[in-house]
Order: structure tokens, then sequence, then C-alpha cells
């Protein structure tokens, strides 16, 4: 009896190739089943083929046009050879396939195959040899069905209906090996399980399991693969949100302490602000109280364009905390930014941070830092302050994760910039509390709603949409060095007269110097023809430590020029940016350490080199870094970009808006997927196997309140068995342990 566990050889019958199929993660005959076309040709029809690049891979629905024989003197045999050409055409470029064989025998063989005006599926590698486009050792279905091909393809051709599946391939295992194998699969298949049950079918209108597969694998049109996708993406995204749904109600289950404020400091705190809030930061913040009054933990995501006041939201929160005898703690991605919270802070709260102290306010706490930098005898003391309460207040880095580190009474984990931090780390900060904290992480990263409620999905959502006011609009143009080599000039030109009127300018550069990025970067990748990963050579790339001499000694001469990189020792880093932020610095050299939180009022210009190495999301956020002091901003993108590529067409829509959501959209449809989720923040990367979370947005909504609905009726999922059991291997696998820990 052959069943979804069954092994894929069973189905695939060549032995050699079940060993090949092990490539493409294909282990069972379910496996197999759910491997689904890539895409459909349409067979009675020539494919559409509107440009051809050497080397792409190409697949096509064609006609043989015509079919020549030539001989030729063979020089390692001396004798006769015979080459058949034929030209296949397409909608579009015809290309030259060319066939060599030794014997006249194997010449009429190649001949009889290719019948002129005969249709067929081609496949293979394109080259262009001498101005004309050829399709290299290619394979074939032909549709007359001739019993001329591979057992194979005679049996693809023979099963063709309306539509032929295209499916992933490897070296040695064509398309239609695999469709030859789930045909077989799909006839002696003794049954189908179905997650889901009727009623909830019926409910949403979707197809069984069965049908679905019949219809992705073999459709006779397109309404059916719509049909097959839509079932297979809705299951999948009902299992998701199944899980998620449940993480949620897990969490309402946990108790902690209700943080309902009782003291006077966040009283105190409103009456100085020598500013109002903004609408959203009233209501967000009103939330918040709520959420921090429950006897539950708090999990709310809070998210905002650059400048939004968040970290004013945050601080708001943690005064709640410490006014319920409580403590909160401040976990930055970097030292230059949990210095510049430190400093911000403190400023802020004024007399309201030396609690207890000569000059301090009665209502008043303390705020610590914490980094991995300090000397010992800092360290020990702000650990002390931390571990006895003193400290009500804690910003840090990843020293705060350490197991030494203690609190007396964790009541409420903020995490900045949350995408900086794995899931590991986050949940190390709030395994420190006694009872389970109350947890709000932020990010100026916007994330569609189908992303946040996919990957984030047991979290709360908040948006701050209004900036304060006092934030400038910020002007972005493109340099493309390859169509404009002269512009490199203008900019440098710019840079003085920006720094001549008094302001400040930052210059951004993708590498510290050598073969050196900047801690928690990453050499940044492209794809090539074949959606293969290719490394950009660091070397290659604008560096700290090499345009810094060059600017000096050429076109900023006379300007006060330094540089601020992760490498650089803390207090180096710090005083960079305490004179930078004095004004006593022109222009700074730097790399994505000034991403997040720097804060400088007077810098008004932004420039960064090799700019299309960076992602839309990281650059909103740099230049989010000038126009903060009611100054107009200007950001300035030098590449050197191909014309017409991805990567100017991505620098192209940055320049276009300044709205993060809808840059967020353009990253996710420009970039990987897996790559935006990335598998250290929802460990979704490899799970999200049929849902793309923009493309499916109706599905995703339904999916979450089909979960909800479903969990209120039957919350241990005891009348769809089939649907809980992968619902539990989701929950109990590696890939929901972000939930977990979230």
């Amino acid at each position: 009896m052959i069943g979804p566990d069954s092994p894929i050889a069973t189905v695939l019958g060549d032995s050699k190739k079940a060993g090949k199929v092990d490539k493409l993660g294909l282990r069972t005959v379910g496996d197999l089943l759910g491997h689904f076309p890539r895409r459909y040709l349409k067979t009675g029809e020539l494919t559409e083929v509107s440009t051809l690049e050497p080397g792409q891979q190409l697949t096509v629905v064609g006609r043989i046009a015509r079919v020549d024989t030539r001989t030729y003197l063979d020089r390692r045999t001396n004798k006769t050879a015979y080459r058949v050409d034929a030209v296949l055409a397409t909608n579009g470029p015809s290309l030259r396939m060319s066939f060599f064989a030794k014997h006249d025998a194997t010449a009429t063989w190649h001949r009889k195959r290719l019948p002129v005006g005969v249709e067929g599926v081609f496949t293979g590698k394109v080259t262009l040899f001498r101005n004309e486009w050829q399709l290299t050792n290619p394979e074939m279905v032909m549709f007359d069905r001739s019993g001329d091909e591979t057992d194979a393809a005679r049996v693809a051709a023979e099963r063709l209906k309306g539509l032929f599946p295209v499916y992933r391939a490897t070296k040695g295992l064509e398309s239609w090996d695999l469709q030859q194998a789930i045909g077989f699969a799909l006839t002696v298949l003794d049954e189908v399980p179905d997650l889901l049950p009727e009623s909830l079918r019926e409910q949403w209108s979707l197809i069984d399991s069965r049908t679905a597969l019949d219809w992705i694998h073999n459709p006779d049109d397109y309404s059916q693969v719509g049909a097959a996708q839509r079932r297979f993406r809705f299951e999948e995204a009902l299992v998701t949100q199944l899980v998620l749904a449940r993480r949620r109600a897990a969490t309402r289950l946990l108790g902690t302490r209700s943080r309902a404020g009782g003291g006077g400091l966040l009283a105190a705190f409103d009456d100085r602000l020598p500013f109002e809030l903004t609408a959203g930061q009233r209501e967000i913040g009103d939330r918040i109280e709520a959420d921090l009054a429950e006897p539950h933990p708090m999990n709310r995501l809070l998210q905002g364009e650059v400048g939004s006041g968040k970290t004013l939201v945050a601080l708001r929160a943690m005064l709640r905390v410490i006014d319920s005898g409580g403590q909160a703690a401040l976990l930055a991605p970097t030292e230059v930014l949990a210095q510049q919270h430190f400093r911000s802070i403190t400023a802020i709260l004024g007399d309201l941070a030396s609690g207890g102290m000569l000059g301090g306010a009665e209502e008043g706490t303390n705020v610590a830092l914490l980094t991995g930098s300090m000397a010992k005898p800092a360290r020990q003391e702000s650990m002390l302050r931390i571990a006895s309460g003193e400290a009500g207040i804690v910003i840090g880095t990843h020293a705060l994760l350490e197991d030494r580190v203690t609190f007396a009474d964790l009541g409420l984990v903020v995490v900045d910039e949350q995408h900086r931090f794995g899931v590991e780390q986050r949940a190390a900060l709030t395994g420190k509390a006694t009872y389970p904290p109350h947890v709000l992480v932020m990010t100026a990263t916007p994330i569609p709603r189908t992303v946040a409620m996919t990957v984030f999905g047991d979290l709360e959502t908040s948006v701050l949409t209004e900036l304060p006011a006092g934030r400038a609009p910020i002007t972005t143009n493109l340099v493309p060095l390859q169509a404009q080599p002269h512009w490199i000039s203008r900019v440098w030109a710019r840079v003085r007269e920006e720094a001549e009127k008094g302001h400040q300018v930052y210059v951004v550069c993708p590498r510290i110097g050598g073969d050196v990025l900047e801690e928690g970067e990453s050499d940044q990748l492209d794809y090539d023809e074949d959606g293969q990963q290719v490394t950009v050579a660091p070397a290659s790339l604008a560096a700290v430590e090499e345009v810094l001499p060059e600017l000096v000694d050429g076109p900023l001469a006379g300007l006060s020029v330094a540089m601020l990189h992760g490498r650089m020792a803390p207090d180096d880093k710090d005083r960079t940016m305490r004179t930078f932020a004095a004004g006593q610095i022109d222009v700074l050299v730097s790399t994505t350490v000034i991403e997040v939180g720097v804060d400088v009022a007077n810098a008004t210009m932004m420039v960064l080199l090799d700019a299309d190495r960076f992602g839309v999301s990281q650059l909103h956020q740099l230049r989010g870094r000038v126009g903060r002091g009611g100054l107009p901003g200007l950001c300035l993108l030098v590449t050197r970009a191909e014309e017409g590529s991805p990567a100017l067409e991505r620098l192209a829509a940055v320049a276009a808006t300044t709205d993060g959501f809808e840059l967020s959209r353009v990253d996710l449809e420009t970039r990987r997927e897996g790559d935006v989720l990335g598998a250290s923040q929802s460990g979704f990367r490899s799970s999200l196997q049929q849902l793309r979370v923009l493309r499916d947005e109706k599905t995703i909504v339904a999916a979450r309140e089909a979960a909800e609905a479903l969990l209120v009726t039957d919350p241990t999922l005891a009348s769809a068995p089939l649907l809980a059991a992968a619902v539990d291997a989701l929950e109990e696998s590696g890939k929901s342990g972000f939930m977990e820990k979230a």
C-alpha cells in the first residue's frame, strides 16, 4: 500500500533518479506531491518569449520551423559526421537547436523526432553564437506522441491537458521525470488525508485535498490552478494562524503582576514635558497603560516612522512600571545607541533621574547603563544598582543578557529595533524576571499588516503615524555613477556647501576597511540568472578607512572630518559622537552604526556610498538621521549599479517616497521573502511554502478569522484531528520557537 509517508522510490522507479531527487529535499511520496509546479505552459499556443539572456535556463512551447542536415569531416576520426540543425519558433525570437551524430542512422533518428510543423515543450540553456540564439543540449516533449521520446517524456505527453506543468528540477532529473512520478503517485495513492474538515471547506468555499492535488499537478485550465492554489495557501495560513492564536490565548492565561501605577513619577514627568504629545502618542500610551494594568503580560509591537516618538512612548511605559514598584529594561542593539538612549533619557528626565540623591526630585528614580565595554568597576556598580532595585530604568546592550546580571523586580522589557535581536537573546532577558514581564518591542522598519499578522501574530500591534512638530521633509536623490560618473564631484561640492552653511553631514560606507564589514552586517547578496545567491566582493565597496583620507586630502580639504565605526574603542566612539553632536565635526564618515537612534539636530545631509549594498528598510532608517532639527534634509544615494538593474530600481523606489510603509512593501516585492523575514527573527524562513504575505493578504486575513472562530467553538480541535496534528507539529518544531519566547 502506497501512502504519503511511503519512500519516494516507490513511485519514481529509476533508482538513480531516486538519489537525485534527494537534492530537492523530497524523500516521501507526500513530499513529492507537495512539490508544486513553478509555472504552467499553455499547450495550444507558442510561448511568448520577450527577452533572452545568455546562460538563461529556458522552457517553452515551440514549433519546429525548419530542419537541415549538414555533413562535416570529424578531425578525430577522419570520417564524415553529421549535424542536424532545427529552428524552433516561439512567440518571440527563434532559437537554433543542433544535434551531432557520427552515423547517418543517428542523424535520421534526430530528423524523425523533429518533424517540421510539430509543437512540443523544449527546455535547455540559452546561448548566443554568431548573433544567433541557440538552445543548448535541449530536452523535449513532442505533442505528436510519436513514441521516439524517453519513457518519461512520452508519459508526460500522454497526460497532457490544457496546461503543461513545469517543475523545479535538478541535474539529471528533468521536469517530466517529476511529472511522471507525480502522475503515477496520484494514480496509485490509496487515500489522501484532508486536514480541513468538510464544514470548514464549505464555509470558505475550498475544494478537497484530492481534487486540489489533481488540479495543481494536471490542470485543464488556470481556473483549476487558482482553486487548488487557494486551497493549499489557505491550509498553510490556517495552520500558522492557529499556532499564533493558541499562543495569544496561552499568553493571556499567564499570571503576572499588574503594573497599574500608584506613584507620582509618570505624572511628574508629564507635567514637565515642554511640548504636547501627539494624538497617536496619547492614544497608544493609554492602550499600553491599560495593558500594564492587566493580570497577564503585555506583548505589544510598537512600529512607526523614524522620528515618530516611539522612545517617548516607551519611556512613559517604563515610568508607569516604576510607579508600580518594578523595574524596566531597555535593550539596544549597539553601544552607540545604548549610550544615546542613556544620555537622552537622563536629559529629558532631568532631576527625575536622580531619585534619592542630593538635588534629585522626590518622585525620581535612577537610570543605569550597562554595556560590554565598560570598565570593571563601573560594570560592577551598575550591576549592584540593578540587582538592588535602586536603578528603576536599566539601559544596555547584549551585556544585559549575561547570567551575572540580575534584577530586583523586572516588570517591563523594551526591545529597541527588535529586528537586530534573535529570539534567544530576547528570551534571555525576559527570563530574568520573577514574574513574566510585560514586553514592548519597537521598530522603525514598518511592517505591512499581513507581515505583522504572520510573523508577529502573537503580538498586539500599535502604529505611530504622526511625526512630532519640528521634523522637516527629506529630499532623496539618486546619483547613478555608471551613467553620470562626473556627478560625484558635485556630490562633494554639495557636502562642502552644507558644511559652510554651518550644518553637518554624514557619509555612510558599507564597510570599515580591508574586508571588514560592520558588526551585525553581512556581505550583501545578489542573485544570478538562475536565482542562485552570489556574494559581492567586500573589497569593491566603499570603506570608511579609505574614504576618509581621500576626502580630507581632496574635495573636503579644510573641513573637520572624522570617522566612526564599530571596531573603534568604545571611548573613542563615544567621544566622536559627543564631538559631532556638539557641532565640532563637519562631516562624519561612518558605517551603519549611526543607523538607529543617533539624534543630531544640526545634521542636514547624508551621502550613502554604494547605496545599492543596503536594503530598502535600512536606507529608510539611515536617511532618518537627517532633518531632525526643523531644517530640510537631503539624502544622496550614490551607486555604481547598472542601468535597468533591480538594484537601481530599488534605489529609485527609495528616492520616490518617504513613506516607510510603502517602502516595506517594495522591500518584500524586490527581495526574497525569506531574507526579509529572517530565520533568526521569525523561525518561518523555511516554513512559508505556498504563502506570500503580500500576494495572499486576503487569504491570511480569512485564515486568521477562521482560526479564531474555530478555537472559540473547539479549543482543542477535537473535531479536526488531522488539523490538530499539523498545528501541534508546527508548534513543537523549531520553526515556532520564536512564539514561545517573543
